[in-house]
């Protein structure tokens, strides 16, 4: 037997589900940055310039150019992406305290072990 939802949580259960993937996408395109920004080889030239800069300002300048440059783009990713993790971790809080979760972008009720079940928010026939 199908459990139903309740009526008036409709609008709120679609609502927030919008909102969960918005915030699950936001939270993979931000990852992704983050992993790119990480792997960035701007560094690598930052000290090739701090050993022409033992002669030389000018060198020290750009190798504290290119250092400030890559720990910009590592923080401003990490922070965005935080910012998405923290969206879709409250989302997810709300749905667990209607008895529902996530597995990726699919929503399941708690007990649903097996992940047999997914649950569409915008079919009217889960609302009693």
């Amino acid at each position: 037997m199908a459990r139903t939802i309740s009526n008036d949580d409709k609008f709120d259960l679609q609502q927030n589900f919008r909102r969960y993937i918005k915030f699950h996408d936001l939270y993979i395109q931000h990852n992704d940055l983050f992993k790119m920004a990480k792997a960035s080889r701007v560094w690598i030239a930052a000290v090739v310039a701090i050993i022409f800069a033992m002669g030389s300002a000018f060198f020290m300048g750009v190798a504290a150019g290119l250092f400030g440059l890559y720990f910009y783009r590592v923080i401003s990713a990490n922070m965005s992406k935080s910012n998405a993790e923290e969206g879709r971790e409250s989302a997810e809080r709300w749905f667990a305290s209607k008895g529902l979760r996530f597995e990726g972008r699919v929503l399941y009720r708690t007990e649903d072990q097996m992940l047999e079940s997914p649950i569409d928010p915008f079919d009217d026939s889960i609302y009693s």
